[in-house]
């Protein structure tokens, strides 16, 4: 049975997907057998009558993996709300069985398998449970924290890791992603204020990429991104 790893934000639109398809590319360069699963994708548009899950389809692509979608992404909903909201308008149960046993399906393909939430750690993921609780549900899985490199950050990252320290989830580290082109100046000084104030290893800080195709994507991992703390987890 391999090993899983939990990508959140500390809010939606962070880049969690980038972050984590890139992560896969990196970890698929290094010899390591990985899987991608993004449990629950809300906001999924609609082609010739069926629902596209665009953020597992991109994990897939950039993990290179042939899993078939429906262990990827179990639940694919349409309405751009949180995965609780989404569901409860398409009267679709999300049952948290049936997320474990494609995660324990994966498990058992992998060296790893990258776990992408949505949305932050406290968003609905139905009546019951939040995305707090998939990590511990899937075994007790290590947590990335994706933060968004703008102005506000300080304080959204503070609450996730403070959040997941309370909920006894273990936090690798953070990572920082900016998402804008345009120049602010707390762009400048979050990667420093995160190494100061948030108790987690920062593990690196990715620049805005105009594009998005794997070799940039992989290009900007590799130059930006710590990974040794990940590797050692992983026993490689």
């Amino acid at each position: 049975m391999g090993k899983g790893i939990f990508f959140t934000g500390t809010d939606t639109g962070v880049g969690k997907t980038l972050v984590g398809g890139g992560l896969a590319a990196l970890l698929r360069e290094k010899g390591i057998d990985v899987g991608v699963m993004k449990p629950v994708e809300s906001g999924c548009r609609r082609e010739n009558g069926k629902l596209i899950p665009s953020d597992a389809l991109f994990l897939r692509e950039m993990a290179a993996c042939k899993d078939d979608l429906s262990l990827i992404n179990p639940y694919a909903l349409e309405p751009p709300l949180s995965p609780a909201q989404a569901a409860e308008l398409e009267n679709i149960e999300i049952k948290l069985d049936v997320i474990r046993e494609a995660y324990e399906k994966l498990s058992s393909r992998h060296d790893v398998v990258l776990v992408e939430g949505a949305g932050g750690l406290m968003t609905p993921l139905n009546a019951k449970y939040f995305m707090a609780d998939l990590p511990r549900e899937l075994g007790g899985l290590g947590v990335l924290v994706v933060s968004r490199n703008v102005l506000g950050t300080i304080s959204q990252t503070l609450l996730t890791v403070s959040y997941a320290k309370t909920a006894a989830i273990d936090v690798f580290g953070v990572i920082l992603n900016r998402t804008v082109r345009e120049n602010e100046p707390a762009n400048e000084h979050n990667e420093n204020a995160i190494r100061r104030w948030v108790p987690v290893p920062f593990l690196g800080s990715i620049p805005y990429l105009a594009n998005l195709d794997r070799e940039t994507i992989l290009r900007a991992m590799r130059n930006n991104v710590n990974i040794e703390p990940l590797l050692r987890y992983l026993g490689s």
